[in-house]
């Protein structure tokens, strides 16, 4: 893996093509679970391990993988790294696990992993597939910290569970409800887009 691919790789996941704000995949974690900032961390964390493991191993065995049942094997791929995800959550993190719930194992339909597998692993070198699905997850991690930042902050006036506003602060019940998320999602699209346009007129 090159640098140069490497940095293009990163740009294109974090910023000009992030799943997110670009893209608009996997925004239903977006209303699921960035009410509070450690299950949006440990949620991400999950799906950035899912998608860069899963890259890798269809890229290491796709000349193995018959062409019709090719996305049959990715979703059986996605799925095995997603129950070592529940395992370990089950076992060293119960509280998030159980806040998370269904969540996690709706990790494996998430539309990022799937697409990262089919699009860039299927047809690319194990190691720049293992660091496109990295930074992909670390695309989708950003923007939904980003929202979970300001929706738990606004919501019940912490930060990772540390009370960080006043006490005589007044949450905004519409916070830790679904619609706030689609308002921090659009603002956030809006923001990246009314940005690249700027630069690509100035370029």
């Amino acid at each position: 893996m090159s640098q140069s691919s490497a940095g293009a790789v990163f740009k294109e996941n974090i910023w000009t093509n992030n799943p997110i704000f670009i893209q608009v995949l996997g925004i239903c974690s977006a209303l699921a679970v960035t009410n509070l900032l450690s299950n949006t961390l440990i949620m991400t964390i999950g799906v950035v391990f899912v998608t860069g493991f899963s890259n890798l191993t269809v890229s290491l065995i796709k000349s193995l993988i018959p062409r019709k049942v090719r996305m049959m094997v990715q979703t059986l791929i996605i799925a095995f790294y997603v129950i070592i995800v529940d395992i370990v959550l089950r076992a060293y993190l119960p509280e998030i696990s159980r806040n998370l719930g269904p969540y996690v194992g709706l990790i494996i339909t998430n539309c990022i992993i799937m697409g990262r597998a089919e699009a860039f692993a299927q047809s690319n070198p194990p190691v720049i597939s293992l660091w496109d699905g990295i930074t992909s997850g670390l695309g989708y991690m950003g923007v939904l910290m980003v929202i979970a930042f300001f929706r738990e902050l606004l919501g019940f006036g912490t930060l990772f569970g540390f009370q960080v506003l006043p006490e005589t602060f007044v949450p905004w019940t519409i916070m830790v409800m679904a619609p706030s998320a689609f308002f921090f999602l659009g603002l956030i699209v809006w923001i990246g887009k009314s940005i690249m346009n700027r630069s690509g007129a100035a370029a």
